[in-house]
């Protein structure tokens, strides 16, 4: 038989004991570790998005890198931005993945049948220490605790598009958000949150459904093609670690709800860059469509599928393996009666 502890790093009796010995303050730290990381690492490929979708023009990524390569400071100017949006991902990461985790193990802890995924293959064939749920309260819970902590980050948003855009000449953060709300009130600071959550929201739930079936499938495809291998005998899987499990079930995860919510956010790029114009997601859109066509709200899908798909792997594959490792320990702390 398999060595199947990669697949099931935790004991499938004691899961759920540890997992709800997990504390709030290190799913927290968890989360703004793997959202620093993911923010910093990619944060020139978040600005490239931000200069296309501003251009609203096909094309426009490639002479817009050239512009930025062509001048003074070009290192400095691919990061530009980053301390907003390490920020904004690093807090925003903390919150959802805390707010997440804490409707999982409410949702466990009611041990509903319709929410909970009893399956056999669920419990066996796991790369994660969290809750199974169905694929509809994975769906809810993502959505929710994403919009949520959108909600809460969202100043800081509005912000970081703007420094990131060349259509102002902001020289700090302060001085950004001093502007705006001198010139569009506290309102300003809440820009484009419609089409934020509208985004959001779908992205976030189709998310979390698709990264648990994809890991779930993933794992049990693996632990089959192990058992089954050509020369009758049992094929090492040392290489089959949990993270390359949930690294790359991140990764597709990404791309496929990035690529069907794009549109939402190239409406919320135009509106937080220029909210006296385009008003409202209804207006933005019928203006975006009149004035550059309908490619303009596919506006930075390459580059967005590309860094959503690299981002979210890289933090959702840093949370998962802190928390497994916190699991393992605390589980061991309790065998001990610590």
């Amino acid at each position: 038989m398999p060595d199947k502890s990669v697949y099931a790093p935790a004991n499938e009796k004691k899961s759920n004991a540890t997992s709800t010995s997990s504390k709030t303050g290190f799913h927290f730290a968890a989360g703004l570790c793997s959202g620093l990381t993911s923010s910093i690492l990619l944060q020139p490929a978040d600005l490239l998005k931000t200069r296309v979708q501003q251009a609203g023009k096909a094309n426009a990524l490639l002479p817009t890198l050239k512009a930025i390569l062509s001048s003074q400071n070009p290192i400095r100017g691919l990061w530009r931005g980053t301390l907003p949006s390490a920020l904004r991902t690093g807090f925003g990461s903390a919150l959802y993945f805390t707010s997440l985790n804490a409707l999982r193990q409410t949702i466990a802890q009611a041990n509903a049948p319709l929410v909970l995924n009893n399956s056999v293959s669920a419990a066996v064939n796991s790369s994660s220490a969290l809750p199974k749920l169905s694929n509809t309260a994975n769906l809810a819970t993502g959505a929710v605790a994403r919009v949520a902590a959108g909600f809460v980050m969202m100043p800081v948003t509005v912000l970081k598009v703007r420094y990131e855009s060349d259509f102002y000449a902001y020289r700090s953060l302060w001085s950004a958000g001093r502007d705006i709300v001198r010139t569009e009130g506290l309102r300003g600071l809440f820009a484009g949150f419609g089409a934020t959550a509208a985004r959001d929201a779908p992205y976030a739930g189709l998310y979390v459904l698709l990264y648990e079936q994809l890991k779930r499938r993933l794992a049990h495809m693996m632990t089959t093609d192990a058992t089954h291998s050509s020369d009758g005998k049992p094929r090492s899987n040392a290489s089959l670690s949990s993270s390359s499990i949930n690294f790359v079930s991140g990764a597709a995860a990404a791309g496929l709800a990035t690529a069907i919510t794009n549109p939402f956010d190239a409406v919320k790029t135009r509106l937080q860059l220029m909210p006296a114009k385009y008003g409202n997601m209804v207006r933005a859109v019928r203006l975006m469509v009149r004035e550059d066509g309908m490619r303009s709200l596919l506006g930075g899908l390459g580059l967005r599928m590309g860094r959503k798909a690299l981002s979210s792997a890289l933090a959702w594959t840093v949370y998962e393996e802190l928390i497994l490792r916190a699991e393992k320990r605390w589980a061991a702390k309790h065998e001990m009666g610590l």
